[in-house]
């Protein structure tokens, strides 16, 4: 292992490589509720996509474990090492290669942050439009797990936005899929296949991603209902009233309560009102013109009385960004008041009312506390597990993610799958479609170094690449 170690220093640098002691605690573990820290062998920081390359085909040959780390904020452990593998970290490669203003494109590094790109954008009047909570969150990272967040309602996903990649395979080759135009029938769309695959395919060294003009004018409105059931029987007709909200959000009570009071945000929302409040509605309306948004909040407001929200509040401009920031802090703040897990399951946006209440009924009867929020307008539902006892919160989650799927949904909605969630996902997905991912995985990857334990085949920390328990 030593060896194998001098190696990796011969080729990135002495300085760009640490193992043992050296290793940073930040490097051993992500933002999971669930899972403890892992120290790899070594952990690595290319600086160019030819160092990607070289040290691939060493893993490779060597049949080393490879993780990809972009910030280390996912929530599914999808980052999480394996002692004696590597851990490619790709703070070093944070730049903005290209900013293309006519095609409306910016090529960049995986190591750019959310906040870092959203910095360049924003004097020349564009955004990349994708924030799922954490600003501090890498491109690379994303793209590894899909990433979403408020604005997919009206501006889509990581999925939506990237329109070309650069990898490193396993052995060490470098494709390049996609490019700067929007549309392509030039066979299968591995831009597609490898977004989301959370590092198991390839490593992501470059993105080309889809721009947005930035809409200088918005305005949040909020509602309270007396139950959930109405905010999620509302959103359809939110959806349907053509004015494109770019954030539509629901939050329980609980939920509002404990963001705003970790924020020390004062809504103005009368007393007697939050009393009587089971769920909220945000809706986030922006155009390029104020007389626009004025005539999209009236519409809202109108519909929300219409369909028996306690009142409907249209926040100050600061106020209304600080719930948008509040709540983008949710995680965080449930992470703080001790939850035990986190369920990042999506469905069918008509199936939320069921769903939310079969929930309900499936925490009480296992004896769990759960408060929820999430992006209503496109179906994901964020739920905080609060349930000691590991055994009795695998059930009850089981059981969450199997109803969520039994109505249309999904696993994960914009988290991954990772290490947490992969036990549910190998029981409850389709055999058929499993098989399917496996071959794809050996096309990529035959020797299986890519993120073992991720997504498709169990993994022991610290054993060998095919080794299992």
């Amino acid at each position: 292992m030593e060896d194998i170690v001098e190696r990796l220093r011969q080729l990135v640098g002495d300085a760009h490589v640490t193992s043992g002691e050296e290793i940073s605690p930040e490097d051993t573990h992500d933002e999971s509720l669930t899972g403890s820290s892992v120290v790899p062998l070594a952990v690595v920081r290319p600086g160019t996509t030819a160092e990607v390359a070289a040290l691939l085909a060493l893993a490779d040959a060597e049949r080393l474990a490879v993780v990809a780390r972009g910030s280390g904020t996912g929530l599914s452990g999808g980052c999480r090492p394996l002692a004696d593998g590597l851990v490619v970290a790709f703070d070093r490669m944070d730049r903005i290669l290209d900013i293309d203003l006519e095609n409306h494109v910016a090529v960049v590094q995986p190591g750019v942050t959310l906040e870092q790109l959203d910095a360049a954008l924003r004097p020349l009047g564009l955004v990349y439009p994708v924030y799922p909570g954490e600003q501090s969150a890498s491109i690379g990272g994303n793209v590894g797990t899909n990433a979403g967040g408020m604005r997919a309602i009206r501006y889509g996903v990581t999925r939506q936005r990237v329109l070309g990649l650069e990898a490193v395979l396993a052995g060490g080759e470098v494709i390049r899929t996609g490019g700067r135009y929007v549309k392509s029938s030039a066979g299968y769309d591995l831009t597609q296949l490898l977004i989301g695959s959370e590092g198991t395919l390839a490593l992501v060294t470059e993105a080309t991603l889809k721009l947005e003009p930035r809409l200088a004018h918005q305005a949040t409105v909020l509602a309270p209902f007396a139950t959930l059931e109405e905010v999620a029987r509302t959103v359809p007709a939110v959806v349907a009233s053509g004015v494109a909200p770019s954030v539509l959000e629901y939050l329980d009570a609980l939920a509002m309560g404990s963001i705003t009071a970790a924020a020390g945000l004062e809504l103005g929302v009368p007393a007697a009102v939050t009393a009587a409040a089971l769920a909220y509605l945000v809706v986030v309306v922006e155009s390029t013109h104020q007389d626009r948004v004025d005539a999209d909040v009236e519409a809202v407001a109108t519909l929300l009385a219409e369909r028996g929200a306690l009142d409907v509040y249209v926040l100050p401009p600061s106020a209304g960004a600080n719930l948008i920031v509040a709540r983008e802090r949710a995680f965080y703040v449930s992470k703080a008041a001790g939850a035990d897990d986190l369920v990042d399951t999506v469905v069918p946006r008509a199936a939320i009312p069921g769903y939310l209440a079969t929930a309900a009924e499936l925490a009480a009867s296992h004896g769990a506390l759960i408060s929820g929020c999430g992006h209503v307008g496109d179906g994901n539902v964020h739920l905080s597990v609060f349930l000691p006892e590991a055994q009795a919160r695998a059930e009850l989650i089981g059981a969450l993610i199997g109803e969520a799927m039994a109505v249309g949904g999904a696993i994960s909605g914009e988290h991954g799958i990772g290490i947490d969630k992969q036990p549910y996902f190998l029981a409850l997905e389709d055999p058929t479609k499993l098989r399917l991912m496996r071959a794809v995985k050996e096309a990529f990857d035959p020797n299986g170094i890519l993120g073992p334990g991720r997504l498709l085949d169990p993994a022991v920390a610290g054993a060998p690449v095919g080794d299992t328990a």
